[in-house]
């Protein structure tokens, strides 16, 4: 082969090279800072709505939990607590945290009050504990809020640490039976299906660490904290306010974003079913059904990176109510298309349609919460991220 031919393939090879970077590069849609609002929206059945921005200045917050007097906690993921009163933003964090992996998708992540916070004062987080080596562990820990710090602060779970970010995630809720429920990454492998491992789980104890004697996995060859099996990356997990079941929601790998109505002991497929792709477009599975395996009671084809959930039971809005609201990071992989969704129901929980709200902010919807004032909240995982708040119009 000659010097010029070889010249010829190298530069080839080069511009191919160039323009696959340039093409990754141009993926996604320029998203601009939110601004200052309020917007007004039109909606599908409730019509006009305005949004406004209650607090800004947030670094990728992550959740929020509601006090009894009022005051709201909102969990930034590098590691800060904070607390709004009077729609004002507290500009000092809440002290106490334990020491935290702040790294990719890891961090502090979700927040959930005691039923009896008002005489008890205990708050449950989920957070990615640093570990030996530089790893994380998702971890589920307590503590009391007293004078604007937590106090007693004590780890009530913690799972395997992994070196990467990949399934770093949890979320935390107590149940109506009032236990308590966290939900574990299980991207990794086949770790969801492992019952000796804690990943890709739903996990059950009581709100003191203890383990429910009903748990379906005592006494078995397998961890007992396990409720339920077979999850990939959980970023919802709900006490339904009408039905008093718990719902799940989990992120496909490339579509295949699903809800789950729970039930101890059943198991949700992942990673041997999946109405999902990998990222390289291959199926994961011939069929996305199988015996043996729950089928989710809803799909996203293709994904919108489903985050944060929440069922409206309020009087603001009334078109709205028995609705379900799913945050979307993303849809069908492209950035700059996050939003908000909203599922209507039949009676039988039939789903009869879908709305896409809010794709006029391209935000990252990372939270959706029903305030004790009938309001929606809503939480932008962004750089720059803020606490927006949904109203009615007059």
């Amino acid at each position: 082969m000659s010097g010029n031919q070889i010249y010829r393939i190298l530069s080839v090879a080069l511009c191919l090279l160039l323009l696959g970077q340039a093409h990754a590069q141009s993926i996604g849609i320029p998203v601009p800072p939110l601004g200052d609002g309020p917007w007004i929206f039109d909606t599908a059945e409730q019509h006009k709505i305005r949004v406004s921005v209650v607090a800004s200045d947030l670094s990728h917050p992550w959740a929020i939990a509601f006090l009894p007097d009022g005051d709201m906690l909102v969990t930034e993921r590098p590691g800060r607590l904070r607390i709004i009163r009077d729609d004002v933003l507290d500009p000092h964090a809440i002290n106490g945290l334990p020491e935290i992996r702040v790294e990719g998708n890891g961090g502090l992540q979700d927040i959930a009050i005691h039923p009896d916070f008002a005489n008890n004062g205990l708050i449950y987080f989920t957070y990615i504990k640093l570990m030996q080596n530089g790893w994380g562990a998702p971890t589920l820990a307590v503590g009391r809020l007293e004078s604007g710090a937590l106090e007693d602060v004590r780890d009530l779970i913690v799972t395997e640490p992994y070196e990467g970010n990949s399934g770093l995630n949890g979320r935390v809720v107590f149940g109506a039976d009032g236990r308590v429920y966290m939900s574990t990454g299980g991207r990794i492998d086949d770790v969801a299906q492992d019952l000796m491992s804690l990943r890709g789980k739903v996990l059950r104890i009581e709100d003191d660490g203890s383990i429910p004697f009903d748990n379906p996995f005592v006494n078995r060859n397998a961890r007992p904290e396990i409720y339920t099996l077979g999850h990939r990356n959980t970023l919802g997990l709900m006490l339904h306010p009408l039905t008093g079941e718990l719902w799940q929601h989990e992120n496909g790998p490339n579509g295949g974003d699903e809800v789950n109505i729970l039930a101890p002991g059943r198991n949700y497929g992942w990673p041997e079913v999946s109405f999902g792709r990998l990222y390289s477009g291959d199926r994961i599975t011939e069929h996305p059904t199988r015996e043996g395996f729950e089928s989710p009671m809803l799909v996203w084809l293709p994904a919108i990176a489903a985050s944060g959930m929440a069922v409206y039971t309020g009087d603001q809005f009334p078109a709205w109510k028995g609705n379900l609201f799913v945050g979307s990071l993303r849809q069908g992989g492209i950035p700059g298309t996050g939003h908000l969704q909203r599922i209507v129901f039949n009676e039988n929980m039939d789903e009869l349609r879908r709305e896409s709200m809010l794709i006029e902010l391209r935000q990252r919807i990372r939270e959706v919460r029903e305030g004790p004032d009938g309001l929606l909240y809503v939480l932008t995982d962004e750089d720059d991220g803020a606490l927006l708040r949904i109203e009615p119009t007059p």
